[in-house]
Formats: C-alpha cells, structure tokens, sequence
C-alpha cells in the first residue's frame, strides 16, 4: 500500500564494487544485513555511476544531473556551484528533516573543513577522510577525543583503528542518535561511510576473519600489461603491476594470524589486499545492522525507504590496478544499488536493467510525492520498485564521464557509453580507446578498437557516444521568448 512522505535512509559507502556482496553472488564476504535488504527489496545489477571519481559522482546523483551539466567534473574544487539544487535541499523545503552522517565531498576538504553548500541538512556530523587534518570541525575526529584517543595516532598504527573507535561505527553511533529523535516530520539521513576506500587498513580484529590465501584472483592475464603500458599516459592513481605486487604506496595491509603471511607488513599482493577490502565491507555490514535493528525497535522499518550504493567502485587488482582514475572496467563503474521498503516495494526482485545513479533523484522526489524536472537526466525507478515495469530494461544505455578529474599529470578527458552488449570508451585527445563486447567478453579483457572486423560497430557507438554527450548539455538559462 502507498505510504505518505516516506523517510529516507540512504547508505552511501565509498569505493565499493558492485560484486561485493554475498546475496549477490560473492562466497567470500560477509554480508548479512546488506543481503537482508536484497531479500525484502529491488536489487539493481547493473547500476553505473557518471564518473568513477567522488565529487563529480556525488555531485551528480545528489542531483540527478550529470557531472558535466552540474559544473562539477573532478575533486578538488574551491567550492560546490550550485548549478542544479541538491534533492535534500529539495526535500527540506517541503518540510523533510535532513541529515548529513559522514562524508559530503562536493568540495575540496584539503587542509580545511569543506565548504557548506545551501544543503538542506539540519543535522551535521561531518567527516572527509578518517584523519586529524583540522583544528576544530572534524565532528568524528572530535568524537574519537572525547573517547581519550587522538584519530592521527590511530591511523598510523598498522593494526588499524579500533572497531569501537572506526568511522563506519561513528556514522552508525550519529545515524542511530538522528533516528531516535523525536519529531513531527519525515526525515532523511544522508549516512556516507568512508570505507572500504584506501589505504585497505580494517580494524585487526576484522582482518583476521578474513584468509588472504583464500580470497578470489583479480581479474587478470599477462596482456593486461600490454594493454595497460599503452594507456599509462592516461591518468591513474596506479600503474600497472602483476597481481604478486601491486603499485600500493606506503601499504600498511599486515597479514592475518594463522596464515603464511602472519607477522608480515605492507603486503602488496592483490589476496592480500582484496581480504582487507572484504574486511572493511564486514564491519560496514555489522554496523548496518546496528542501524536496522533501531529502525525496528523503534516502529520506523515500515514507513522507510532504505537505499544502499556506492560512489564508484574500486580496481581491486583487475588488470593490474588498483584505486581509481581514468579508466572504465566494470570493477570501477558498476556499484551496488539496493531499494528496500517492506510491503511497498516489490521484494526479492535481482534487475538486470542497466540504471545509472541519477537515477536515485527523479525515484525519491516520487516518492516524496514531487514532480521530475523536464531537463532532469535522471529517471525515476519507481515503477520498476512497484512491480509496474519490465523489471530488466530501464535504460537502452548508460554514460560515465571523466573530465580532468584528479590533480595529474594528463588532465584526460573520457567518455564511456554502454548499451546491453557493447562498451565503447573515448580517451579524447589520444589514439588509444576500447571496445568491449560485454556478452562473449564480460571480464574486459579483449580490446576490439583496432579490430577491422569491429570498425562498423565502433563508429556506429561513437555516434551514438556523441549524441549522448550533446543532448547531456547543459543548456543555460530557460527559453522565455522567441528572441
């Protein structure tokens, strides 16, 4: 049945990929509160971000605009322009309580606290990265002084920072205070975990559940270094590297007790360093179910639209990189997207349709019972949540962008446009592109670009690119007159 003004609780980890979760078909985490909300709601298999970078990404599905429309292309920025209004300033104009738990990063927090845009958010407990960078406004670095520990003595240990003291359970300790207050209004948190983001340091306590001898290989054959030398103009935040030592810089991944590597420090190999990943999303999910049992505790479950995703995703190794940059492997561009609202929403239901993260804005202005902007890029998935639509088409292709995006040396510039069966991603200003045929080659390892027998196809999908990136433009002021 309908249900009024919903509240919102919308999880955004940071930097992680869509196949990192157990519900959904990965034997190697641990996730069940994440796979409980694959249970009672709308999975969505093929969700795509619109730049594998955090603030133009950010900016663009807390908008429902793409990146290049919103004035926001990379990190780093002075400030957040406000080109197109964020929904939670949306929201809290029609009288939502909103608030902001973590990180925001619309703006550069580089040796300040970042920026306030005209938000929406009442309530505020702010933090960037888990570290002691400012003086006063860090509200988690405040919390964890007011525990008699200092944050920038924590990180520096290789053991990692304590799981009673970690920034995920920080954000679930303010998430729980901001559902437990009393008030006459629907509310939305905006939680946003750090995590499972670099430098790969769990908590020891959570590193030991996870065997590194027994973790999956990365995605990887020895033409990837081929392949990724004729790309290494391009910008990256790593070079490549065979997955026995990958370009990890100052890693601080010790070994787990009762493995061959006990004892050992700054591993580089890709099972060591995808175990502390799965490390990081285990104490995600603990800490998510923390924050559903206060939901059921306190009658709220029913009425609450719960919403779990991710930023972009994360190399992890695959093909010889890790981090992120400017680069388009399903790894780094395909994230999680999980809608659950008890007997509102369709349940158990796994889409197969390709949606893009823009796609959240357009889905909670419905929901909050508001129109769609005509020139909003997003589009609204509520039909597919209410069982209204085919639940495996929503979109004939999704988009990505990379614009100058990380303070490096190339300034690339990329597009990457994906229909059911094909990837096309231009490198603009180089030579060098690639072509995936996603159906006989869904792990990305056979670059088509250069193939003669695929030149018809990979004009047909420049086209097709180019149209997609012109009628993605923002174009200025509305028309008001003939002249």
């Amino acid at each position: 049945m309908p249900i009024e003004k919903p509240n919102f609780l919308w999880i955004c980890t940071d930097q992680q990929r869509y196949d990192t979760i157990g519900a959904l078909g990965n034997p190697y985490v641990s996730t069940p509160n994440i796979d409980s909300l694959v249970a009672d709601g709308v999975a969505f298999t093929h969700a795509y971000c619109q730049s594998p970078i955090c603030t133009p990404s950010r900016s663009s599905f807390l908008t429902g605009m793409y990146p290049s429309a919103t004035h926001v292309n990379g990190n780093g920025n002075d400030y957040y322009p406000e080109t197109y209004p964020l929904v939670t300033r949306t929201l809290a104009d029609i009288g939502y309580d909103c608030g902001l738990i973590g990180k925001l990063h619309l703006a550069s927090a580089y040796r300040r606290i970042e920026p306030r845009s005209n938000d929406g958010y009442r309530y505020w407990q702010y933090s960037h990265a888990p570290r002691d960078d400012w003086k006063e406004g860090h509200d988690y670095a405040d919390w964890v002084r007011s525990k008699g520990y200092i944050l920038g003595e924590l990180t520096k240990k290789p053991e990692g920072v304590p799981a009673e003291l970690h920034q995920t359970t920080w954000c679930a300790e303010k998430t729980i205070d901001f559902i437990r207050e009393e008030r006459d209004a629907p509310w939305l948190a905006s939680v946003n975990i750090y995590d499972p983001h670099p430098p790969f340091n769990p908590p020891q306590t959570y590193r030991e559940q996870f065997n590194p001898d027994e973790m999956p290989e990365p995605l990887f054959k020895e033409s990837d270094l081929v392949q990724q030398q004729k790309l290494e103009k391009i910008d990256f935040q790593s070079k490549v590297r065979s997955p026995d030592e990958l370009d990890i810089r100052n890693p601080i991944i010790p070994g787990s007790p009762g493995t061959k590597r006990e004892g050992t420090v700054g591993k580089r190999d890709a099972k060591t360093l995808i175990a502390a990943y799965y490390a990081m999303i285990k104490l995600i999910d603990d800490q998510l179910g923390r924050i559903l049992d206060v939901l059921d505790e306190t009658a709220q479950r029913d009425n609450t639209v719960i919403i779990f995703t991710s930023d972009h995703g994360e190399m992890l190794g695959d093909h010889g990189l890790i981090q992120k940059g400017c680069r388009f492997y399903e790894g780094l561009v395909r994230v999680p997207l999980i809608f659950s609202c008890p007997n509102y929403f369709e349940s158990g239901l796994k889409s197969d349709a390709l949606v893009e993260l823009v796609d959240k804005v357009p889905t909670l202005l419905e929901l909050a019972g508001l129109s769609v902007p005509d020139e909003m890029h997003g589009r609204s998935l509520l039909p597919i949540l209410k069982g209204e639509s085919d639940a495996n088409h929503h979109r004939d292709f999704v988009r990505c962008e990379y614009y100058d995006a990380l303070d490096s040396r190339d300034h690339s510039y990329a597009t990457m446009y994906r229909d059911k069966r094909y990837k096309l991603v231009v490198y603009h200003g180089h030579e060098e592109g690639e072509l995936y045929d996603l159906v006989d080659d869904p792990d990305e390892f056979n670059n088509l670009w250069d193939l003669q027998e695929k030149q018809d196809k990979k004009y047909d999908l420049l086209k097709r690119s180019f149209d997609a990136s012109m009628f993605a433009m923002d174009k200025g002021p509305e028309r008001v007159g003939p002249m």
